[in-house]
């Protein structure tokens, strides 16, 4: 297992892939700038991240265009105390996140503080 650096939170991507494809290489290559940014605990903002409270707590959406193909992706992310947690990685395909992604992300959220309360 790697070493994070000192100072850097873990990521942990729990649901969804962050590959080309489906993203384009340049998309997919932003999109880890982006949580690399979070794991070094830079604060992303409009337009490139939104909050999502409905979720939970820190949690947030972070909006990428791909250009190349057309697309809109979103990753839904939550910044915890040691760690950055994607819950879902998925295509826009309306205008509003879909109540049934938004219940999946509470979903494995929960899990995921009560398996790290299991470790404490």
């Amino acid at each position: 297992m790697r070493q994070v650096p000192q100072g850097d939170k873990s990521l942990y991507v729990l649901h969804g892939t962050i590959k080309t494809p489906p993203m384009s290489s340049r998309t997919r290559v932003e999109v880890g700038y982006q949580l690399r940014c979070l794991q070094q605990g830079d604060l992303l903002s409009m337009p490139e991240s939104r909050p999502m409270p409905v979720i939970g707590p820190n949690c947030h959406e972070l909006r990428i265009s791909d250009v190349e193909q057309s697309i809109e992706w979103r990753v839904i992310y939550c910044i915890d105390d040691v760690a950055v947690i994607v819950l879902d990685v998925f295509k826009k395909t309306t205008q509003s996140t879909p109540d049934r992604v938004k219940a999946a992300c509470r979903s494995r959220l929960q899990r995921f503080q009560a398996a790290k309360r299991g470790l404490h």
